[in-house]
């Protein structure tokens, strides 16, 4: 593993399990997430983040208005994108990890991995593992931004890597992903998930 991604510290829960129900990878996204978001001082929420439209500010709305919207989607409700409200208001640290327990437990409801959701009729499971890639690539955003640890899930990303595989070039024609960056040499599978959305996986503020 680089420095980048040291083992999961006592606040980082590891759940050892083998799995390919989306709730428990969404669960296992979420307890490694919430440290990494409970760990941003409010102070760092205009800095910048590997997301170059994105500070932290805007990212953490943005992961909050994405977890909120796809508990809708895995209801077949209807989720609203064209606007993001701020979030970031009280105790939002707190109100983050209750909404995502809410997601998890929205996407492990009978059916709710069945059939399709969603404005472009995608298949239930390929709208839940793309927030499943927020809660892990949008995650290491805010770490490396605010300058935290962070330890993804490793079923996580294996899911995920056969989802960019599979839906990388139509997201980058909408603009969802960057050009792939070049892997460095020896890169762990995180990593290389990593440069396959845009993103240099050594990605330092500048001083």
């Amino acid at each position: 593993m680089s420095r980048f991604f040291k083992p999961p510290s006592a606040a980082t829960p590891t759940l050892v399990r083998m799995t390919d129900k989306i709730s428990d990878l969404l669960e296992a996204a979420a307890a490694h997430a919430e440290p990494v978001v409970r760990g941003v001082d409010d102070r760092q929420l205009g800095a910048a983040t590997p997301c170059a439209d994105y500070d932290v500010r805007d990212l953490l709305n943005h992961l909050f208005h994405v977890v909120v919207g796809f508990q809708a989607l895995a209801a077949r409700e209807e989720a609203d994108f064209s606007h993001t409200p701020d979030y970031l208001a009280g105790e939002w640290r707190d109100r983050f990890a209750a909404e995502t327990k809410l997601l998890v437990e929205a996407w492990a409801a009978p059916g709710a991995e069945e059939g399709t959701t969603g404005a472009m009729n995608l298949p239930a499971r390929t709208v839940a593992a793309i927030v499943l890639l927020d809660l892990t690539v949008h995650v290491w955003d805010l770490a490396r931004a605010t300058g935290q640890d962070f330890a993804p899930d490793e079923e996580g990303v294996g899911a995920l890597a056969a989802l960019v595989a599979r839906m990388g070039p139509t997201a980058r024609q909408m603009q969802m992903f960057g050009d792939p960056f070049p892997a460095p040499q020896g890169a762990t599978p995180f990593e290389e998930l990593l440069a396959s959305t845009g993103r240099n996986p050594h990605w330092t503020p500048n001083p």
